[in-house]
């Protein structure tokens, strides 16, 4: 499998094109330029003018703002497969946050002329972005909820069971392992908590059995990160 079809596979797998027949992915990938980015590397900033959307096909990169305090507040990662940049490509408006790469990422940047053409003979794709969209907003309410309202053991196990479910969407029981792919910094800018509380609520759900930890990568047993997490 060349670099063409290992994009292709990830254009196929993105929920915002799933829509789109093969041949329409291959039309959207003639439109997509490669770009490259180092780890700790600003790739937009919150208020620029974002005329662009990205593909994520190596790396991550964070999504976050800065409180008037001057603290960073991280709200989501977008991983290898994953897009972002999304919103101000589609409005024509400013950033809504800072993108930053995580590790050394590659991406396959999309300009807004070009989605906007593919989008006028293909319905089917402003249709998918909207879905797209109204998931992210509905993603957020939940992750600004947990924030407010849950300890830090509960976010952390219902972070896990959302990694170890996008690996396996069909597992209810038994364990799945994850590769985190982050420091605890950055899982406490995720969770909302700073990296010493991180720590503690980690060490709880490893007393519990809910995770067991081997470097970056945690074995996860469902029922338990589920009873944690308050989910059936």
């Amino acid at each position: 499998m060349g670099a063409s079809d290992d994009i292709l596979k990830f254009i196929e797998d993105t929920a915002l094109f799933q829509p789109l027949d093969d041949a329409d992915r291959r039309a959207l990938l003639a439109e997509m330029r490669p770009m490259n980015f180092d780890s700790g590397q600003l790739i937009f900033s919150r208020g620029d003018i974002g005329r662009e959307m990205y593909l994520v096909t190596k790396g991550r990169v964070r999504l976050s703002v800065l409180t008037a305090e001057g603290r960073e507040l991280s709200f989501a990662h977008a991983e290898t497969g994953t897009v972002f940049g999304e919103i101000a490509m589609l409005d024509d408006g400013p950033r809504s946050a800072d993108a930053t790469a995580v590790t050394k990422t590659q991406v396959m940047s999309l300009g807004r002329p070009a989605f906007m053409r593919l989008a006028q003979s293909r319905p089917h794709l402003l249709e998918a972005a909207v879905q797209f969209l109204c998931k992210r907003i509905r993603d957020a309410d939940q992750q600004l909820e947990a924030i407010a309202l849950c300890p830090i053991e509960v976010r952390l196990a219902r972070f896990f069971l959302a990694a170890a479910r996008q690996k396996d969407p069909d597992a209810v029981e038994g364990s799945i392992t994850i590769d985190l792919g982050m420091s605890q910094g950055e899982l406490a800018l995720l969770i909302g908590a700073s990296r010493p509380k991180v720590n503690t609520a980690l060490s709880m759900l490893e007393a519990g059995g809910a995770i067991s930890r081997t470097g970056n990568k945690l074995t996860c047993d469902l029922e338990e990160l589920g009873n944690v997490a308050g989910q059936e």
